[in-house]
């Protein structure tokens, strides 16, 4: 099963960028309490219920990740440039095996996608108040 949401942002690519790949930023909005630990410049593991590599690719203002134990778990986030000067960010979750978002009822289908889509709601909140205080 694929979910994806997209969601405006209040800053350019790169400030949004910015504030998804920081480590303290991610614990704002990130959909769950999780340990985060910076691993390489371009790496964080992710510790909640799985154990999740998290890789930042600066050069394509995307993240990456992925639960280590297993491959049926995948997700991205992509900060697109629009023409007004602002940004957007996609982000994209793929559940594979017998996780309940890919077998689950369609009420467990819509729990993932409104978690999704306020996570990206916190995402720009935090780019809006880390904004303000540059």
């Amino acid at each position: 099963m694929e979910y994806e949401a997209e969601r405006p942002m209040p800053a350019d690519s790169r400030t949004v960028f910015q504030v998804a790949a920081d480590v303290w930023a991610m614990r704002h909005w990130i959909p769950e309490d999780v340990v985060l630990r910076p691993l390489a410049d371009d790496l964080v593991e992710v510790r909640g219920r799985d154990r999740v590599l998290l890789r930042r690719v600066p050069d394509q203002l995307r993240l990456e990740w992925g639960i280590l134990a297993r491959p049926d778990y995948t997700g991205w986030l992509q900060v697109l440039d629009r023409a007004d000067g602002r940004s957007s960010v996609l982000a994209h979750l793929s559940f594979l095996g017998d996780q309940p978002q890919n077998t689950g009822s369609k009420r467990v289908r819509a729990e993932t996608q409104r978690l999704l889509e306020e996570s990206l709601g916190r995402l720009a909140e935090e780019v809006t108040r880390r904004s303000v205080r540059t």
